[in-house]
């Protein structure tokens, strides 16, 4: 079904606008763990250890950021050919702490060019809500920024019209209770104070429902981008928010994911297959058979619920990239490119100075028992 009515949706936009009164007590604990409170039409920001939440801090960050990426960042542009301003359609982004992860950040970033931006976040919590195989959008008109409000492009409202019911849904709380987005909008701020963004949460999902959700995503993206005039890269960009793996015998919740071992050789081993997996299925042209050999290379095929390997960006980047290789398609008549920027864990990258930026720094540990990847990929 879909809502062709304006008066419909902005109806039902409402209805969600809040958390209801009858909320789960597990999910009521994390809401309450929001270190901003979101009202009924700002979406606050859950973590505000790992994240920045002002613009001093912002500033602190980015010029660390941007001295740690600087050579990378020179040594991508030679190698692919690219200027300073060479925009991307498309990305992968990691969304952990400033503290391990800013360098990454970084070298993403300063290709976004778009003043709209379709952020494609994991929905880590989804298990508390139940929810798979279909997107979750919020309802909100704007997110928490260092600089200000950040606000949601009324794109979104356009695109949930031109989506079939059965692909969607609206829960604010589930927003509210998920940090993959809210780690990307303040480099996204920082680096555009107008930038616009439209959230949306990626649960649990076969390949069946993710090809044809992104290959209904696309369409309704494509023809609202043809009646506006809209280019790719300049109008519309879309990131995958995504870690790679998350590796160890400690702190994962009981869990050990230390396949290799707790030692160097294990963490070589670990590192190895994340850049084989990100080269073999992310890298070169899009193609479909590659996204759905990345989904069941991270996931087992009979339940996707459990893990094969543990990049928690197994959903968020096949869909992501579903919908970003078929607009190359539809709109431009030719392929999309994936270029590996970098790759970094939180033991092998340099953590940044947090002293004086009021309570920002590493929520977890970084040892050989405990890590975890961070790929950056552009798309061209």
């Amino acid at each position: 079904m879909k809502f062709r009515a304006g008066f419909l949706v902005i109806v039902f936009l409402v209805s969600t606008a809040a958390p209801t009164a009858a909320v789960d007590p597990a999910i009521q604990e994390l809401i309450d763990k929001a270190g901003l409170k979101s009202t009924p039409t700002e979406r606050g920001q859950l973590d505000t250890v790992g994240f920045v939440t002002t613009a001093g801090q912002m500033d602190a960050v980015l010029e660390q950021c941007r001295i740690l990426a600087a050579p990378r960042h020179q040594a991508i542009l030679s190698e692919y050919g690219w200027r300073e301003d060479t925009p991307f359609i498309a990305a992968v982004c990691p969304h952990d702490d400033y503290y391990y992860a800013g360098r990454l950040y970084e070298l993403v970033m300063p290709h976004i060019k778009a003043k709209r931006v379709i952020i494609f976040g994991v929905f880590h919590k989804a298990r508390y809500f139940d929810t798979r195989e279909r997107l979750v959008f919020g309802s909100f008109e704007k997110w928490h920024g260092p600089y200000g409000p950040v606000a949601v492009s009324p794109l979104r409202d356009e695109i949930i019209q031109r989506l079939p019911g059965i692909d969607y849904l609206i829960d604010n709380t589930a927003h509210i209770v998920e940090h993959s987005v809210e780690a990307i909008v303040p480099f996204l701020q920082a680096h555009n104070r107008k930038v616009e963004i439209i959230p949306i949460l990626v649960p649990y999902l076969r390949w069946q429902p993710m090809d044809r959700i992104s290959d209904d995503l696309a369409q309704a993206i494509a023809s609202l981008m043809r009646e506006k005039g809209w280019r790719l890269g300049e109008d519309i960009c879309l990131i995958s928010s995504a870690d790679a793996i998350h590796y160890g015998d400690a702190g994962w919740g009981g869990s050990n994911y230390a396949e290799f071992g707790t030692d160097w050789a294990g963490y070589r081993l670990a590192v190895r297959r994340d850049l084989a997996l990100a080269a073999e299925n992310l890298c070169g042209p899009v193609e479909a058979d590659k996204l759905k050999n990345f989904l069941y290379s991270c996931v087992d095929p009979g339940d996707v619920t459990q893990y094969k390997i543990t990049w928690c960006g197994r959903f968020s980047i096949p869909l992501g990239l579903g919908v970003a290789f078929r607009l190359a398609a539809i709109l431009e008549g030719r392929p999309l490119t994936g270029y590996l920027l970098d790759y970094g864990t939180s033991v092998s990258e340099a953590s940044l100075e947090v002293e004086g930026l009021s309570g920002l720094g590493p929520t977890a540990p970084n040892n050989y028992h405990h890590f975890v990847g961070y790929p950056a990929l552009g798309y061209r």
